[in-house]
């Protein structure tokens, strides 16, 4: 894939994303979603999936906790059994447990809007800060996880070796306005389509441009 590929693979994989169902933490902002929402849900999204997050959070976690002064009422046991069965959710509720204090007394209440502040939250790293920073704040950002760092590797449009450099790689090349969007659509088609193991290449719509 060539440099000057990059919008018309961005237009189709667009569209195929809006074609099919969204990952949840993009359906939760398309909805308005309020921050301190979008900020827990992409928490607990992190190796889960996407079934198992929603349902967690629209039957049990969200009817009960609204915002960070309700989340500190909670201990951890029960914060545990309300976001259960999320992946590792022992370390995320002690995480969410420590995150509402920190959001407190550091931050004033208030969640901050940029990566590097939002890495500074227990139980947050970039690709969860970029996320919370694009989707919740609607503010250039690129997160980068397995799918986007995996198949842009395959296309060949950068040859990276973890998501990390992958996203100063991609932060150079890409036009900003495709920041926001260019997770969204990569991990949608990332599920679906160029999974890790046995990608279905044949008939794939960003075939002609893919290196692998």
């Amino acid at each position: 894939m060539k440099l000057e590929d990059i919008p018309e693979v961005n237009r189709r994989l667009m569209r195929d994303f809006n074609n099919n169902p969204s990952p949840v933490i993009d359906l939760m902002g398309a909805q308005g979603a309020e921050p301190f929402k979008i900020l827990v849900a992409t928490v607990l999204s992190a190796r889960t999936r996407d079934e198992t997050t929603s349902k967690v959070i629209s039957e049990k976690l969200f009817p009960a906790v609204k915002n960070f002064a309700d989340l500190r009422a909670f201990t951890v046991p029960e914060i545990e059994r309300l976001i259960y069965p999320v992946g590792f959710y022992r370390q995320k509720a002690a995480a969410l447990n420590k995150m509402a204090y920190v959001i407190e007394e550091k931050f004033g209440g208030e969640i901050p809007e940029t990566v590097e502040e939002l890495c500074e939250l227990p139980g947050v790293g970039r690709k969860t800060a970029n996320l919370v920073v694009a989707v919740a704040f609607g503010k250039p950002a690129i997160c980068v996880d397995v799918h986007v760092h995996r198949i842009n590797n395959r296309l060949g449009l950068i040859k990276t070796k973890d998501p990390l450099e992958t996203e100063m790689k991609l932060r150079k090349i890409l036009p900003v306005e495709l920041w926001r969007t260019w997770n969204a659509c990569f991990v949608s088609f990332g599920q679906r389509r160029c999974t890790p193991r046995n990608p279905k290449c044949e008939g794939c719509i960003i075939g002609e441009f893919c290196d692998y």
